[in-house]
């Protein structure tokens, strides 16, 4: 009895040792893919807010969590149109509102069976895109195991868990983007091709079995084509702009069959798979159509005509292939016609369709080879090359894309070594090969090579257990007889592909964990949320701007399908006007309708009114922009001649700008519509040369930028200008400090360039830095420095709001008294008291007339008759008195002074209305005017009083003064 025992013992230890080698690859999968989501969701708290209001990582995150409300509102359905971005047209947002935001919206249906709260809504937001993240890992787990067998597909996984960088930070909690989540469905849809082109390869499928209705012989290599083309399309389905994997495909077909017809092999069998998965493919693409056109982020022709040609191509290849063995053609040759016929369609292309030329093109410069992208391109950070391929790759994955390489190259020379070349093989060589190129394009696309990185490294373990005679999954017996060579060799292979992945050998950045857990709030999403709160709760409900009362036509949550792409806005209805980085939190956080936005759509019209250098061509910008003119490439009197006798409703009231539009981003903003950076920020007299320090104050004192409608805004309040007013400021997270300096050198200021290092003088290159954010400790610094001039300092708020009113007109007269009324000026001006308890003084001047009358344009009021229920702006900047205004009229004798005062109502500076001054003479100077140019602190009229950070009043200060926490210019 005890002998069966035995054997029932020993059966039983041979069973789960002979279990274990099957499947232990499950419980180890499970383990990593558990610490993947605990290195995502450490930072989950920090998004959950008191107040309940929603937190996320990134700006594009905020507007998917606007299209995600807006698919559990109208569910199962997503956005066709969007009305609430893109004024005055709207826009159709293609990648943002597609399978994605239908698949949270779904999840979070059932966790809230049927109905969920926000709470729920939110909450399954925030974990959406760290479980999708963890998901990668399974079909990343069969792309290996295809390549490296079991233990090569953990290998694959453990790569993916533990590197840093594009994939890991876009998909930690708070992150809510498409770009996360792409990699997931990028890696199935190549998964599924792999196994097809196996499976065709096996199967054999042949045109006369297709001719002959065999459809017992197609149906498995059918089936899984189909799949495969339903992968592809499920990805696209997901990012319109997936239709590059189309063309890899593409690459990938063209290549494998003339591979296969030079070795003799029938190209029928892939071209099959390429038909069948490409056709699909087609069909499905085609039922997502939701705007004609040949665009690349939405739902258009391009994503099924392009299946079709990649489909169409492959019969056509394997048609070519047969008719070339009729005529007994060499086969070598056929690669060779197949690459002229392609240079061939595309010049037929360009002839007879130039805009599928063009997005094809443009789009194969711009995403996939990195040969001509453009400067637009180039101002948005996560578009742009890195600066140093090598490195960034290093930093982002160690060594292990250096094993990758030489993994595609075991691959490639397999053939060499008598070994069997899979049409899988040259499937992942040619993707791999376009992720390299596309992550060296843009940098943001290193979360696409991530993938390649991680499946290739299979190969390359692969073929170093078998160089080495490894056997690590036959048990512990194989473990034990590993010689020291072999032990050597696989301590040698875990240090390259993980030590720099793991402490100490981490990159700066911090391995896996410690990025996971320093992720936040984004910085900018929260510094303009109090003024888009404040925006929403003070301004007008688009549609009842001066009491139209059509707000019930543009619903937040409504569906709106122009067929021209060009809503109809109501009367009431308006626009916001800031850069495009920040229309995503207008629309969010203040459900307000901005001009430009992340889909950097108008970015150039936007561009084309803050560089405006008058308030006349900043005015024609946006009344261009209301009648639809080409604004960025109309001149001044082309646009005065094209909006005149334009009355559109459909105008932009409102203007924001934050301290990164007025300072480190306002190069980006040049770029749209030149003339360059440097153009601002040079004086136009400057003739390059060395100039002393001593100098630099009086040469570039006066710049080109000093008169942009970002700086007259921003800097000085809407100074002199007539129809603008600033309406609200935000302080949040404090004061921020401006400085202007330039590097010195025995004497002498040196050229710095855009990294802030010396450089030759040179087109474009300022020779000062202008209107750089710093912290008050190093505006000392730089103060007190030697090698620092300071020329210029203020310091601003956070975020400004301004509101573009009519403006009303003061007039008046002091009649013929004056014999010498040509050299007459009029001041009117009035202290101004904003939200912050900074006061500022608004002064506006014109000459007097002949006849001793006047008028001024004022965009102040002095009180505040009109509230928001009446459709008008409750601003929060309040005049603390009435307007002095105030005439001296020099000449050849004594000057003559008039002053009087008087209220200018809310109405008025709205509609435009006039309102009357008396004027009487004075024998003092009255205050704040001597000759009409200059206040009488002796600074200029382009200075103002600004508030210290505890909210006290400050009188401007001399430029080259310390600024401190209590006074600041």
């Amino acid at each position: 009895m005890s002998t069966d025992t035995e054997h029932v013992e020993e059966g039983t230890d041979t069973s789960l040792l002979e279990s274990w080698r099957n499947w232990y690859h499950l419980p180890v999968l499970g383990v990593v893919m558990l610490f993947m989501l605990w290195v995502r969701t450490q930072s989950y708290d920090r998004f959950v807010t008191d107040d309940g209001t929603p937190a996320f990582a990134g700006i594009d995150s905020w507007y998917h969590w606007r299209t995600i409300n807006w698919t559990a509102e109208n569910y199962p359905h997503t956005m066709p149109y969007e009305i609430w971005t893109g004024f005055p047209t709207g826009q159709y947002v293609g990648q943002f509102g597609t399978l994605y935001d239908q698949l949270i919206v779904t999840a979070a249906m059932i966790v809230g069976l049927g109905d969920p709260s926000q709470q729920t809504l939110y909450t399954v937001s925030l974990l959406a895109v760290p479980v999708m993240a963890t998901l990668v890992a399974v079909p990343v787990f069969y792309a290996g195991r295809r390549l490296g067998g079991t233990l090569g597909g953990l290998v694959s996984v453990l790569v993916i868990a533990l590197s840093t960088g594009q994939f890991l930070s876009r998909s930690t909690v708070g992150q809510l983007d498409h770009q996360a989540v792409e990699p997931l469905f990028m890696a199935i849809a190549v998964v599924a091709m792999m196994v097809a082109v196996t499976v065709g390869e096996r199967e054999k499928p042949i045109y006369e079995l297709a001719a002959d209705r065999d459809w017992d012989a197609l149906r498995t290599p059918a089936l899984y084509s189909g799949l495969a083309g339903l992968a592809l399309a499920i990805y696209i389905w997901v990012w319109p702009a997936a239709v590059l994997l189309i063309g890899i495909f593409g690459v990938f077909f063209a290549v494998q069959l003339c591979l296969d017809y030079v070795r003799g092999v029938s190209p029928d069998h892939v071209a099959f798979v390429g038909a069948v998965s490409l056709g699909v493919t087609a069909i499905v693409t085609t039922l997502l159509i939701e705007q004609p056109g040949l665009g690349v982020t939405h739902f258009g022709y391009l994503q099924p005509l392009t299946a079709i040609l990649v489909a169409a191509g492959c019969v056509f290849m394997a048609w070519l292939a047969r008719e070339w063995n009729n005529q007994g053609i060499e086969r070598r040759y056929y690669p060779v016609a197949i690459g002229g016929i392609a240079v061939a369609v595309l010049l037929v292309m360009w002839l007879a369709v130039p805009s599928l030329y063009n997005t094809l093109i443009g789009n194969l410069t711009s995403r996939l080879l990195p040969l001509n992208p453009s400067e637009a391109t180039l101002t948005v950070v996560e578009a742009q090359p890195p600066d140093d391929f090598f490195n960034r790759v290093f930093q982002e994955f160690g060594s292990a894309f250096y094993t990758m390489l030489a993994g595609l190259a075991f691959l490639a020379i397999r053939p060499l070594f008598g070994r069997k070349f899979r049409a899988e093989h040259a499937l992942v060589i040619v993707w791999s090969l376009f992720l390299i190129s596309m992550a060296a394009t843009q940098v943001r696309f290193m979360y696409y090579l991530v993938l390649a990185v991680a499946i290739v490294n299979a190969a390359f373990v692969a073929e170093l257990v078998q160089l080495f005679n490894l056997d690590l999954e036959s048990g512990l017996n194989s473990v034990k007889s590993l010689e020291t060579y072999q032990v050597v060799a696989v301590v040698l292979v875990v240090v390259l592909l993980f030590a720099p992945l793991l402490p100490p050998l981490a990159q700066a950045g911090g391995t896996a964990w410690e990025v996971g857990e320093a992720t936040g709030p984004n910085s900018d999403a929260t510094t303009w949320e109090a003024s888009n709160e404040w925006l929403q709760e003070n301004t007008p409900a688009p549609g009842n701007y001066g009491g139209a009362d059509n707000a019930d036509k543009l619903d937040y949550y409504g569906t709106y399908t122009p067929g021209d792409g060009d809503f109809e806005y109501p009367e009431g209805a308006y626009g916001v006007m800031s850069w495009w980085d920040y229309g995503h939190l207008i629309t969010t956080q203040a459900e307000r309708i901005p001009h430009s936005n992340p889909f950097q759509q108008n970015a150039r019209s936007s561009s084309a009114f803050l560089t405006a250098e008058s308030e006349d061509r900043g005015e024609l910008v946006l009344d261009g922009i209301a009648a639809g003119e080409p604004v960025a490439d109309r001149s001044t009197e082309e646009l005065q001649q094209a909006v005149s006798g334009d009355n559109s409703d459909e105008q932009l009231r409102y203007v924001m700008i934050d301290y990164a539009m007025a300072g480190g981003k306002f190069g980006a903003i040049t770029q749209w519509t030149g003339p360059d950076y440097g153009y601002y920020v040079t004086p136009e007299d400057y003739s390059g040369q060395p100039i002393s320090a001593d100098e630099v104050g009086q040469v570039f004192g006066d710049l080109p930028y000093d008169d942009t409608m970002t700086s007259k805004l921003y800097f000085d309040d809407a100074e002199d200008m007539e129809h603008y007013r600033l309406v609200h400021e935000n302080t949040d997270p404090g004061t921020t400090f401006f400085v202007s300096y330039a590097q010195v050198s025995d004497g002498q200021v040196v050229h710095i360039g855009e990294n802030g290092q010396p450089v030759q003088p040179g087109q474009g290159q300022p020779a000062v830095v202008v209107n750089r954010r710093v912290s008050q400790q190093t505006l000392l610094q730089l103060r007190n420095s030697p090698n620092y001039q300071v020329f210029d300092a203020k310091s601003t708020a956070a975020v400004k709001t301004f509101e573009r009113v009519e403006g009303a007109t003061i007039s008046g007269t002091i009649g013929d008294s004056v014999s010498n009324a040509d050299n007459a000026t009029v001041a009117a001006t009035a202290e101004l008291e904003t939200n912050s308890g900074r006061t500022f003084n608004y002064t506006q001047r014109a000459d007097l007339a002949a006849d001793g009358s006047f008028e001024l344009t004022v965009p102040y009021a002095t009180n505040d008759e009109r509230s928001v229920e009446d459709g008008y702006t409750n601003s929060s900047v309040e005049a603390t008195g009435n307007y002095s205004v105030s005439v001296v009229a020099t000449g050849d004798g004594e000057p003559t002074y008039y002053s009087g005062e008087t209220a200018v109502s809310e109405p008025a500076v709205v509609d435009g209305d006039s309102v009357d001054v008396s004027l009487e003479e004075v024998t003092t100077q009255p205050s704040g005017v001597t000759d009409g140019t200059e206040t009488d602190d002796g600074s200029t009229d382009t200075e103002s009083t600004d508030a210290s950070e505890n909210g006290t009043e400050t009188s401007s200060t001399n430029a080259l003064a310390p600024v401190t926490a209590e006074s600041a210019h």
